[in-house]
């Protein structure tokens, strides 16, 4: 989970009311405009855990997902800053999410915050609340990490991507150890470079930044 900007609303919003109106309403056409706002935001990433999801109709591996569950904030079912793209995983993230009982000022939201001010993820592919965050902020970590089971299944899966850049880390870590900046930092940089928008993007950064 990593920080997003947000685009401006796709106009076909301006048709649907939740007076009027179900989200089962929306038509395929409009779908597609949604999503390809949401495409600008996320890269065709989850917004949650950051793994690769197809968006178009055909093949899709992603649903558009309501931060703020239809059911509970019906007034919000057309709100665009309540959307996100997410993975159709069971046990993870949106869909996982509206199966909890939750708050949803005790989420992480990564449109309006930047999540990695909260979170760290660690080599073994588990995330974790930052070191020294006030009560306020460790809860909200913990409950973001819970909500969308950011440690279940997604801990293996970000361990596998994630395993091949400890080694270049260490090397880059040895190299800060005798050299100076001027040596590691562009090795660095360009590692860094490298991964950009890529599955687990977040995740690898706080690998190689370790």
């Amino acid at each position: 989970m990593h920080k997003l900007t947000r685009p401006a609303a796709p106009s076909c919003l301006r048709k649907y009311s939740y007076k009027k109106h179900q989200w089962k309403d929306v038509n395929s056409e409009d779908k597609s405009e949604i999503w390809y706002q949401l495409d600008q935001m996320q890269s065709k990433r989850c917004a949650y855990c950051e793994s690769a999801i197809v968006t178009t109709q055909k093949g899709s591996t992603s649903h558009i997902e309501h931060f703020q569950q239809r059911a509970r904030a019906r007034k919000e079912t057309f709100t665009w800053d309540n959307f996100f793209g997410s993975c159709n995983r069971q046990d993870s993230c949106g869909k996982h999410k509206d199966e909890q009982q939750y708050q949803p000022a005790d989420l992480i939201k990564p449109d309006i915050e930047d999540p990695e001010q909260l979170l760290v993820f660690a080599p073994d592919g588990s995330v974790h609340p930052k070191a020294d965050l006030s009560d306020a902020d460790k809860h909200r970590a913990d409950e973001t990490i819970r909500i969308f089971n950011l440690n279940g299944s997604l801990q293996e899966i970000r361990k596998f991507e994630v395993i091949g850049y400890v080694q270049t880390a260490e090397y880059i870590a040895e190299i800060a150890a005798e050299y100076g900046p001027e040596e590691w930092q562009p090795l660095l940089q360009e590692e860094l470079e490298k991964i950009q928008d890529l599955p687990f993007e977040t995740a690898i950064r706080h690998i190689l930044c370790r």
